[in-house]
Formats: structure tokens, C-alpha cells, sequence
């Protein structure tokens, strides 16, 4: 009974340290310092947008996909980015990100769906945002933390990954494509 229990200690701290360690939470804006192109929110957030991508559940599985139609404006070092989301399972949803640029390559930003600011780090050809988003009701409600990290291809093209957790569990992963519209 003693060594069942040192051995799921052993597995919960090997669990832990590969969250921590060797996963998508690991990164830090520091590791990509040196990479190119380098991302500009008022450059790769202007004009209209065309974004695809899936949303996982927590089984890992495809829960819904979507196409979203963007539009970034600036002002200064003040911006928007206004979404019009179309799920394939037919429901809709818009948000409009209110963004301000800060020092040191930080930025903040806020929405109605958004609990207080989320805070960002431009870094090389990546930008990372945090915050905590407030789910529609008819999709429960919940209040998630959520990671972005957003990726600059040499094409331009724009990878995004967002995990969202709930106590600490991941509950969904996002996975998308940004690019200029080419409708615009």
C-alpha cells in the first residue's frame, strides 16, 4: 500500500512537471525574441481579416469549427478589432477587442465578454495573451482563463492556439488561421 502510494505520487509529480515544463504553458515570450518577421499588432491587426479554425473539447475531439470576419482598425497606439464568428453548428457571435499599446512591446485589451483587461507581450514574430473570457450562456456560462499565442508565418498568415482552462483543467483548445481577406 505504501509503495501504490509513493509511485501515484511519483505519477501526479512527473504530470505536473511535464505541464509545467515540457507543454504549450511553457513557453514565454522570451523564447521567441529572436525570431522573424516580427509581429506588429497595427501592421497584422489592420484591415479585414479572414480567421478558420476548430474549437476541441475537453475529450480532445472537434466540437465545432468556425469562420470569422475581422476587421482591425488604428488610431495612434489605439485600436480595434471587431469579430463576426459563424460556427458550423449555425450559431453566430460577435466581439469587439478594445487594444492599447503599453511599453516595453505590452498591450492591453478589453471586451464584453472579457473580465477586466487581458494583458499581452509582442515578442519576435509571436504574441501571447491572457485573460479571462465569460462564455455565452448557451454554452454554460463558465468563466475560463485563457492563453493566445498568436504566431507570424513568413507568408503573413497569422497561427493561433488558445487553451482555455477551468480550475486549472484544460476544458478547450482553440486552433486557427488569421490572414488578410482576400475578398477585401
Amino acid at each position: 500500500m505504501k509503495l501504490l502510494t509513493v509511485l501515484l505520487f511519483l505519477v501526479v509529480l512527473v504530470m505536473a512537471a511535464q505541464s509545467m515544463f515540457l507543454s504549450f504553458r511553457a513557453q514565454e515570450p522570451a523564447d521567441y525574441a529572436k525570431t522573424a518577421p516580427t509581429f506588429s499588432l497595427k501592421t497584422h491587426l489592420n484591415g479585414k481579416i479572414l480567421s478558420e479554425g476548430v474549437i476541441f473539447g475537453p475529450t480532445g475531439r472537434v466540437a465545432n469549427s468556425f469562420v470569422a470576419k475581422m476587421v482591425g482598425e488604428w488610431d495612434g497606439d489605439t485600436g480595434t478589432l471587431t469579430e463576426e464568428f459563424t460556427y458550423s453548428n449555425g450559431k453566430t457571435h460577435s466581439r469587439k477587442w478594445f487594444l492599447k499599446l503599453g511599453a516595453d512591446n505590452t498591450f492591453t485589451a478589453t471586451a464584453d465578454d472579457i473580465v477586466g483587461e487581458a494583458r499581452g507581450v509582442v515578442s519576435g514574430s509571436t504574441i501571447k495573451l491572457e485573460y479571462k473570457i465569460i462564455l455565452p450562456e448557451d454554452a454554460g456560462g463558465h468563466t475560463l482563463t485563457a492563453v493566445d499565442w498568436l504566431y507570424l508565418t513568413e507568408s503573413g498568415t497569422i497561427m493561433n492556439k488558445s487553451e482555455m482552462r477551468k480550475y486549472g483543467i484544460k476544458v478547450a483548445e482553440l486552433v486557427a488561421t488569421m490572414r488578410p481577406d482576400p475578398n477585401a
